[in-house]
C-alpha cells in the first residue's frame, strides 16, 4: 500500500513538473509577430493604405515583392519578398540580451488568390521554401498570408507559394490587372499593441530634475533611476528594463522626455507594392493566332511580290 501512494506522489509529482516547466519555456504569443496584428486588427492593411505592423515597428526599413508578370487561372507561382538587411548587426532580445535578428512578412493579395496547396507546389519551389510554414491571417482571410518570426540570415527572401482562381469556377474572379501588397519586418518591435515599449525603444525621464540615484538591478537587469523633480522637490522613478544601454549619470540635470538611454533598435518595418495580371488563355490564344495570320501574310505577300516580277520580267524579254 504504502509503494502505491509513493508511485502516486510519483507520478503526480512528474505531471506537475512537466506542466511548469512548459509553462516557463512555452514561447509567449505576446512576443510573437505576427500574433499582435492577427489579435488586434480584422484586417491588416487600414484604410490609409498603410499595414498596421507599423504600429509597433516604428523604424522604416525597405521591402520588396517580386511576383510574375501575369499568371494563368488555376496556376501555382511564386511571390517573393526580399527583407534586406545588416547580417552582421545584433538585436536586443526580450531578457536584455543580443542575439541574431527575426524577419517576417504579410503578403496582401487579391480576392481569390491564396496560399496554394501542398500537393499543388512544384518541387523547385518547395526547395526554395524550405521549412518555412505559412498560415493565413483569418479563416474568411485566405488571400492574406503570414509567416514569421523566422531567422533573417536564413529567410532574408521569402517564397510565398501562390494559387490564382479560376473565374469559371470563382464568379467573384475576373480576368484584370490587381494590386498586391506586402508588409515585412527585421527585428522587433518598439511598441506593444496596449500602448506600453518594449526593451527595444528608447526611454525618456519622466519629469524635469536631477538624477539622485541610479540603482542597477543585479538579478533581473536594467535600472531604477531616481529623479528630484525641480519643481516642488518630490523623487520620482524611472524604470528602464534589460537591454537598453543608459547614457546619463548620477548628479545630471534632466529635462522631461531627455533621453535616459541610447536606441538600440536595429530592425524596422517596410512596405511595398507590385501588380499582376490575370491572363485569359484565350486572349493568348487570339494574340498567336494574329501573330500567325500576320506572319502568313507576309509570306503571301513576299510570294506575289516574286511573282509579280517573274511576270514583269518575261513580259519585257518578250
Amino acid at each position: 500500500m504504502q509503494n502505491k501512494n509513493n508511485y502516486n506522489w510519483l507520478k503526480e509529482w512528474v505531471i506537475r513538473s512537466f506542466l511548469l516547466l512548459t509553462f516557463l519555456t512555452w514561447p509567449s504569443v505576446s512576443n510573437a509577430y505576427p500574433i499582435f496584428a492577427q489579435q488586434g486588427y480584422e484586417n491588416p492593411r487600414e484604410a490609409t493604405g498603410r499595414i498596421v505592423c507599423a504600429n509597433c515597428h516604428l523604424a522604416k526599413k525597405p521591402v520588396d515583392i517580386e511576383v510574375p508578370q501575369s499568371v494563368l487561372p488555376d496556376t501555382v507561382f511564386e511571390a517573393i519578398v526580399k527583407i534586406p538587411y545588416d547580417m552582421q548587426v545584433k538585436q536586443v532580445l526580450a531578457n536584455g540580451k543580443k542575439g541574431g535578428l527575426n524577419v517576417g512578412a504579410v503578403p496582401i493579395l487579391p480576392q481569390g488568390f491564396e496560399l496554394a496547396p501542398s500537393d499543388r507546389i512544384p518541387t523547385e519551389i518547395k526547395e526554395k521554401i524550405g521549412n518555412l510554414s505559412f498560415q493565413n491571417y483569418s479563416p474568411d482571410k485566405k488571400n492574406i498570408i503570414i509567416v514569421g518570426p523566422v531567422p533573417g540570415k536564413k529567410y532574408s527572401e521569402i517564397v510565398f507559394p501562390i494559387l490564382s482562381p479560376d473565374p469559371a469556377s470563382n464568379k467573384e474572379s475576373n480576368f484584370l490587372k490587381y494590386p498586391i501588397y506586402v508588409g515585412g519586418n527585421r527585428g522587433r518591435g518598439q511598441i506593444y499593441p496596449d500602448g506600453s515599449r518594449s526593451n527595444n525603444t528608447v526611454y525618456n525621464a519622466s519629469a524635469t530634475g536631477k538624477v539622485i540615484k541610479i540603482f542597477r538591478k543585479e538579478k533581473k537587469g536594467g535600472y531604477e533611476i531616481t529623479i528630484e523633480k525641480t519643481s516642488d522637490g518630490r523623487q520620482v522613478v524611472d524604470i528602464v528594463p534589460p537591454g537598453p544601454e543608459l547614457i546619463i549619470s548620477e548628479g545630471e540635470f534632466l529635462k522631461v522626455d531627455q533621453p535616459l538611454t541610447n536606441n538600440p533598435n536595429v530592425g524596422g518595418f517596410g512596405q511595398g507594392d507590385a501588380e499582376i495580371v490575370l491572363q485569359d488563355p484565350l486572349r493568348i490564344q487570339g494574340l498567336l493566332l494574329f501573330f500567325a495570320s500576320v506572319v502568313l501574310a507576309q509570306i503571301f505577300l513576299v510570294l506575289k511580290k516574286k511573282q509579280f516580277e517573274k511576270v514583269q520580267l518575261a513580259e519585257m524579254n518578250f
